[in-house]
């Protein structure tokens, strides 16, 4: 090869090397490393109503992973479903399922053996569709005193050694109520103070925590960093502070996002319970991946 064809040769080499390494940076750059989730309670009608039609469209959009609600018996825990077939129709559409809301508020005043019982079968009916968490919800109006939280905080610290010895984890999901005062401490502090951070892993409800929290969620991230392993991400209506699609309203998740190192965050569910712009929570879940695809996911 004489000098000029070496030089020419090497130039083509050298540029495609480039072109590859550009694309292959391109590439990693926009995929994000967290699946884009959705909680399905945002759309339980169509669930309800059709869950195989609904998911395939959900999938469509660009959902990735699914947060469950709720548990059937006999087989059919999710969405009147046999739990392979849920599990079968999830695999097909490229779907995954990280985490489910179970009913274990249901079981804030029962016998120790009843609750376990209880957890017992989440932890097979999430154990058989590949969920990684199972997640406290909720409490009822009548479980939001001190004495009850600190009730909670030991049931939960049960609950989290038994979830885990089966290879699980248990998170705590907060609302409004979480942040009343009660008596110079709040629900959430004592969640965070009273339960074991290696038994208990948090679900941070931003919209809750923006809305009712004296604290920007950052806060509680500097308090007790990677506890904070999953995200609720919902936008707040600018007149009513009910939820509204996302980008329709005021919460500004671009300095939020910055702390998702700090916070410990492995996965996130786009969500929201209700007041849907055109009555269809399909629409809805719809706007919302589409601001969040434009808009947000590039900084997760």
């Amino acid at each position: 090869m004489n000098r000029r064809n070496f030089i020419r040769n090497s130039s083509v080499a050298a540029s495609a090397a480039l072109l590859t390494n550009s694309l292959s940076g391109f590439s990693m750059e926009a995929k994000s490393k967290f699946k884009l989730g959705l909680q399905l309670f945002t759309i339980r009608d169509a669930m309800k109503k059709d869950p195989e039609l609904t998911l395939k469209s959900v999938a469509k959009m660009g959902y990735e992973d699914l947060e469950t609600y709720g548990m059937g018996e006999n087989g059919r825990f999710y969405y009147d479903m046999p739990t392979a077939d849920f599990r079968r129709l999830l695999g097909d559409l490229g779907l995954t399922t990280s985490s489910g809301h179970y009913d274990l508020h249901k079981y804030m005043n029962s016998p120790e053996n009843e609750m376990l019982n209880y957890v017992d079968s989440c932890i097979a009916g999430a154990s058989s569709i590949g969920q990684n968490y199972i997640t406290w919800p909720w409490l009822a109006p009548e479980d939001r005193t001190l004495d009850k939280f600190l009730s909670l905080a030991r049931k939960l610290n049960l609950i989290g050694e038994h979830v885990s010895k089966a290879g699980l984890k248990l998170a705590y999901h907060n609302h409004d109520f979480d942040f009343a005062d009660l008596g110079g401490r709040s629900g959430y502090d004592i969640i965070m103070e009273e339960t074991d951070p290696d038994l208990v892993k948090l679900q941070i409800d931003l919209y809750w925590a923006v809305r009712a929290s004296k604290h920007d969620p950052a806060y509680y991230f500097e308090k007790q960093p990677g506890r904070f392993e999953m995200w609720h991400i919902k936008d707040m209506d600018r007149v009513t502070q009910d939820y509204t699609e996302l980008g329709n309203g005021t919460i500004d998740y671009k300095p939020i996002l910055k702390h998702v190192k700090l916070s410990g965050m492995k996965y996130y569910y786009l969500e929201q319970g209700g007041n849907f712009s055109t009555g269809d929570a399909m629409d809805s879940i719809t706007q919302s991946i589409q601001f969040f695809k434009k808009n947000l996911q590039k900084l997760v």
